[in-house]
């Protein structure tokens, strides 16, 4: 898809010095990607201790069942 976007100058340079990139489009796609990665990690961290387990499930009695 081709996207006309008016991006700063600066903080474009910035961003690929940073990520070592040679080109502007490199650097956009790095900082999409990494976008999209650091807000599904926080999805997942966000369902830490979302869980509720049962205090009386024992897996050690249920291995010795099989």
């Amino acid at each position: 898809m081709v996207t006309n976007l008016a991006i700063n100058d600066e903080l474009l340079d910035s961003a690929r010095g940073m990520g070592r990139l040679k080109t502007k489009k490199e650097t956009v796609h790095s900082a999409l990607e990494e976008l999209v990665t650091r807000r599904a990690r926080e999805d997942v961290i966000s369902l830490f201790n979302s869980v509720e387990y049962d205090k009386d499930y024992d897996y050690k009695k249920l291995r010795r069942e099989r």
